[in-house]
């Protein structure tokens, strides 16, 4: 991991993207890295765009700011590509990472021009699978946490078992699919081929 790395989240209210950077953050935070995670607010509402941030580094942040130079960018919705401008400020030396069916190669050409690496997971297929139901934040966590290299895999499944162990202690039957949703996202992950 680079000292320093900046994710900005893209989603749409509801869809679990403030939920999931503040959730690698905790996780961040447990492997004792200094973390910031957090939504922008704006008027909210379901299904209307939403972003949030992490910071994560091996040294103390001191800049409390939102991100406008990010290493990475997650995009939980394929539709936003159409809404916002989501590689506004994205470094090249880090990539994006899209919810999509689609592949790498077919999202690049809807990114302006960005020339760094481009990454898609179809989070629908993933969550539906492991979950019976559609929810993306799993999936787009583990893709995120892959691509960026901010922690080993191992380590990233195990913080997230105990996390869900927590977070779901009165609903212990969702933790299992929880837990197969990071593993398949891992193996689900597409890079662009260059």
């Amino acid at each position: 991991m680079a000292d320093l790395v900046e994710i900005r989240w893209h989603g749409r209210g509801g869809q679990g993207a403030k939920t999931a950077a503040l959730l690698l953050a905790d996780v961040a935070f447990k492997t004792g890295s200094f973390v910031q995670g957090f939504p922008e607010y704006g008027p909210e509402r379901m299904g209307a765009p939403i972003t949030a941030y992490n910071r994560i580094s091996k040294n103390e942040i001191r800049v409390h700011s939102n991100i406008y130079e990010p290493d990475f960018v997650v995009v939980v919705d394929e539709g936003l590509l159409d809404v916002v401008n989501v590689t506004d400020g994205l470094k090249e030396s880090g990539g994006i990472v899209v919810n999509t069916s689609k592949a790498p190669e077919e999202i690049k050409k809807k990114l302006g021009g960005y020339k760094g690496s481009v990454y898609t997971i179809d989070a629908r297929k993933v969550s539906v699978a492991c979950l019976g139901k559609y929810f993306p934040n799993t999936p787009m966590l583990a893709a995120i946490v892959k691509v960026s290299g901010v922690m080993d895999k191992e380590t990233f499944l195990n913080e997230m078992q105990v996390s869900f162990s927590h977070k779901f202690s009165s609903k212990p039957e969702v933790i299992d699919g929880n837990m197969n949703a990071l593993k398949m996202a891992f193996e689900e992950v597409k890079q662009e081929v260059l």
